[in-house]
């Protein structure tokens, strides 16, 4: 997080920058707040551009074997840009290295882990354990000892986790 603090303001030094030289070059004819008004503007098109690249970011530093089921885009009214162009606030991903197949009485079983990743802050990273019929489609939860905890789900065909785990 520093060092995204530190782009923050080299950006906005650097648009400061090119604004006092524009104003050199016009013999100071632009007004004085053009200066402060190209930092802000420099240092608002880096935060823009470091949300955007987040998840491609992000994506670079999964594993092999690793492949987003899920990405979320949430909208925010304090991120007016958000209702245009959606934003990536978080992903889920199977990690099919990982993934442990077992056949049982005619059955395809699965057990694996889903990652959610969450853009806050500080990143939110939290993973959960579960078990998958692939013969049935039907999933559960597995708590920290490996045992069925909750109910049943029922995947669908074209359901992304299904379709990475399965095929």
């Amino acid at each position: 997080m520093i060092w995204h603090l530190v782009a923050l303001f080299s950006a906005g030094l650097g648009a400061a920058g090119i604004a006092l030289l524009l104003r050199m070059v016009t013999r100071k004819k632009l007004p004085k707040w053009f200066v402060p008004a190209f930092a802000g503007i420099g240092m608002l098109s880096y935060q823009i551009y470091y949300e955007y690249s987040w998840i491609d970011h992000k994506r670079t530093q999964l594993p092999d074997g690793a492949s987003i089921v899920r990405t979320e885009q949430v909208p925010s009214i304090w991120r007016p840009w958000t209702f245009a162009i959606p934003m990536t606030t978080g992903f889920t991903v199977v990690d099919t290295a990982k993934m442990v197949r077992t056949e049982q009485e005619g059955q395809l079983l699965a057990q694996f882990f889903l990652y959610r990743f969450e853009k806050a802050h500080v990143d939110l990273v939290t993973s959960q354990a579960y078990l998958l019929n692939c013969s049935s489609r039907e999933q559960v939860l597995l708590n920290d000892a490996g045992e069925v905890q909750g109910q049943v789900s029922q995947l669908s065909n074209d359901d992304p986790v299904y379709n990475a785990v399965c095929q």
